[in-house]
């Protein structure tokens, strides 16, 4: 679950991080007010929403004064914002962050996640931060630093200097960078993150350290332990689709596909998404009913996958192990009537009660094309999504 920078800052203060002063708004006379309340006599406007990239694409301007404040504001809310992390969409914008103008010196770059290599977190920086750290890192990648942290030990005072020393610090700074590091770890372990990451962590012109932007994405398997954190999710920031399937305990990602695909377990899930781009097709989803499937969660899913517009077929794809094939098949029996399938389905079902599940689906008297295993699943898919298309 991703965060908004401002809800993002808010956990920093409370944690000690410096980051500027700032203000939320919903509406372009908060925006101006904001302003107001904020000393100094520049101001940066921020649109909110769970996508980087923001500052190129026209989400960060810099106004100079309240009338400027309130025409940035006016330009961003309401409105959808396009990134290269969004689709061509975009996400909506329902809040400007407001906050107070800093004098920059240099941009760094700074992070914590999970190297999944080592299954150990770590902590990541570079001289080279801002807009454009992704290039950085791809073009010259000796520019990014990194620790590995033991998790018995935690982050060490000489990991923290390492990469101080790295970065170009010095003096005073070192020992800033040392305690905001130490700080930055105590945040994410404490509410379960995957991620949180400064770009750009600012050394302003009077040698200080601020965090001005902030990214959080937190663990949605530990937000149970976390009702605060989760009572920060905005659904308006979040794929439609993926909201509904969350509601139904589905695994649901949205793809650009035309092929909808439901399968049990994420990894014959992807392996299904594989098959089906070998032979020429383009998968619409990534769903997996789980292992405890039933024959409401199975319903639910398959009216899921079909309420996507831009569906030309579908492949069911199970594997009985744990979850029974019949109660897969009673499931895609009751939606197919319920929705009104107006588009063909391939069924490819191996394992437990199989066989009890074909003949279930031919008693139905359903256009259900079976599959004899998933090379021929996917061939057939494909090709009935191709003959859609035309």
């Amino acid at each position: 679950m991703n965060l908004h920078e401002y809800q993002a800052k808010e956990l920093f203060r409370s944690y000690g991080i410096p980051v500027p002063a700032g203000q939320v708004a919903e509406t372009v006379g908060e925006a101006a007010a904001a302003a107001q309340a904020l000393a100094g006599n520049v101001w940066v406007v921020k649109a909110q929403v769970h996508a980087g990239g923001r500052g190129k694409a026209g989400g960060v301007k810099l106004a100079r004064d309240i009338a400027a404040v309130a025409a940035a504001a006016t330009q961003m809310l309401g409105k959808r914002l396009v990134t290269p992390q969004t689709d061509a969409e975009g996400l909506p914008i329902g809040r400007v962050y407001v906050e107070a103008g800093s004098e920059i010196a240099r941009e760094l770059y700074l992070s914590l996640t999970l190297n999944r290599e080592k299954g150990r977190i770590a902590l990541i920086a570079s001289a080279a931060g801002g807009m454009d750290i992704e290039e950085v890192a791809h073009k010259t990648p000796e520019k990014i630093l990194s620790v590995v942290i033991h998790p018995a030990a935690g982050l060490q005072g000489y990991q923290a200097r390492q990469l101080a020393f790295g970065l170009g610090l010095s003096g005073d700074q070192i020992t800033q960078f040392q305690s905001l590091a130490s700080a930055l770890y105590r945040l994410y372990l404490d509410k379960d993150l995957n991620l949180v990451e400064i770009n750009p962590l600012i050394v302003t012109k009077s040698g200080a350290l601020i965090a001005l932007d902030a990214k959080i994405n937190a663990d949605d398997n530990a937000l149970f332990r976390h009702r605060e954190v989760t009572a920060l999710r905005d659904a308006s920031q979040e794929d439609p689709m993926e909201r509904r399937a969350r509601e139904h305990d589905l695994n649901y990602v949205s793809l650009d596909g035309d092929i909808a695909c439901m399968v049990n377990g994420a990894g014959l899930a992807m392996a299904t998404m594989d098959l089906i781009k070998l032979h020429g097709g383009r998968p619409a989803n990534f769903l997996d009913v789980g292992g405890g499937a039933t024959a409401g969660r199975v319903t639910a899913a398959f009216e899921l996958i079909l309420s996507n517009p831009r569906v030309r077929a579908v492949l069911v794809n199970i594997f009985g192990g744990i979850v029974r094939c019949d109660i897969i098949a009673e499931g895609v029996v009751n939606a197919v009537r319920k929705v009104g399938v107006k588009v063909p389905v391939v069924v490819r079902l191996e394992g437990t009660n199989a066989e009890a599940a074909r003949a279930l689906l031919q008693k139905s008297g359903l256009t259900i094309t079976s599959a004899e295993d998933l090379t021929d699943a996917a061939r057939k898919v494909v090709a009935l999504a191709k003959k859609g298309r035309a």
